[in-house]
């Protein structure tokens, strides 16, 4: 029961806060940059929420492995918005400071994501079963890992020479979130107690959100261009 009063609690700050903010950047926002923001958050939240929910539920009912098919359909389902929050954050870094051609990164980041969808799409994953085969864990996650280590370079040298303050600290949070994420992925099968690590995970993201609200903030109240 406090496992259960506690994710729930956690669950709903998380998710209202990401979904409050992704709509409001997206209705409100009226620069292409704040919208870009917006659907990245938004779709953050909502992907987040075909998990979350399920897990509480199951948590406040008959447990985790009675309600594995809804668990495994929705992490699937996060599985794929997650690979296109990092293709959208890619395109804001863009956007962000102004980086014109570059068609290689632009093609490996769509590769990587369609590669990482495709490997979701297989049935070897076994969404609906509760323990998952650890291998497809592992191959799924090499292309997303990439693209996190691929955004985590790009805004850390563009930032570096662009003296940028509103997200200076992305590639902190985006490699936090791995830090916290690979180990569950490969140890929660034999220690489930690592499971905890989502917490602070999630707390990445949360930072993320907050720095693009900060942007959207800039624009509303100063009206001037966000771009680096």
């Amino acid at each position: 029961m406090p496992q259960a009063i506690a994710e729930t609690v956690f669950d709903i700050f998380y998710l209202g806060f990401a979904l409050f903010a992704g709509i409001t950047m997206l209705i409100k926002g009226t620069q292409p940059l704040v919208k870009k923001a917006g659907c990245m958050t938004a779709l953050l939240g909502a992907g987040d929420a075909f998990h979350l929910v399920p897990r509480c539920f199951a948590l406040w009912t008959t447990g985790l492995a009675a309600n594995a098919a809804a668990l495994g359909i929705g992490k699937f389902v996060t599985s794929i918005t997650m690979t296109i929050f990092y293709l959208i954050l890619y395109y804001i870094w863009r956007d962000y400071y102004q980086i014109i051609g570059r068609k290689s990164l632009t093609g490996t980041m769509w590769g990587l994501s369609i590669l990482r969808i495709a490997l979701c799409l297989l049935p070897q994953n076994q969404w609906l079963n509760y323990r998952q085969p650890l291998l497809y864990g592992i191959l799924r996650n090499i292309p997303f890992a990439l693209m996190g280590l691929i955004v985590i370079a790009l805004f850390a040298q563009e930032g570096k020479k662009a003296d940028d303050s509103a997200f200076r600290f992305i590639p902190l949070a985006v490699l936090l979130s791995f830090a916290f994420y690979l180990p569950v992925v490969l140890f929660s099968g034999v220690m489930p107690v690592i499971g905890i690590l989502m917490i602070p995970k999630t707390l990445a993201y949360v930072w993320i959100v907050r720095m693009n609200w900060q942007l959207y903030k800039k624009s509303a109240t100063e009206g001037k261009s966000l771009y680096s």
